[in-house]
């Protein structure tokens, strides 16, 4: 993991556990020489291929890409525990914190 640990999880019924591994391996297979870019080619876009692979309908989607699957755990992804909460919104309070604290402070 580029970023540490997951912090959220999507659950995603599937009935067929030896296709879910097919397709994990599948997808896995395509992004084994593939380098991790942020912004285009990442994480999310492999489960999005192995979710196309299945292929899976889930939250009324049928059709996954790398937008919708981040949107999707952002809103409907439950965190795994509760320091996850602190590791995904800390470095945003932490920065929110100082800039009104800079903010304030030239007043």
């Amino acid at each position: 993991m580029a970023f540490g640990a997951p912090t959220r999880a999507l659950f995603i019924p599937q009935e067929d556990a030896e296709r879910w591994d097919a397709a994990i391996h599948e997808a896995s297979e395509v992004y084994r020489g593939r380098m991790h870019n942020i912004c285009c080619d990442n994480c999310h876009s492999h489960v999005a291929n192995a979710l196309n692979r299945m292929p899976t309908r889930a939250y009324g989607i049928e059709s996954w890409d790398m937008v919708k699957l981040a949107l999707l755990v952002f809103v409907k992804g439950r965190f795994l525990s509760a320091g996850g909460i602190y590791m995904q919104f800390g470095p945003f309070a932490v920065m929110v914190l100082l800039v009104l604290l800079f903010k304030m402070r030239g007043n």
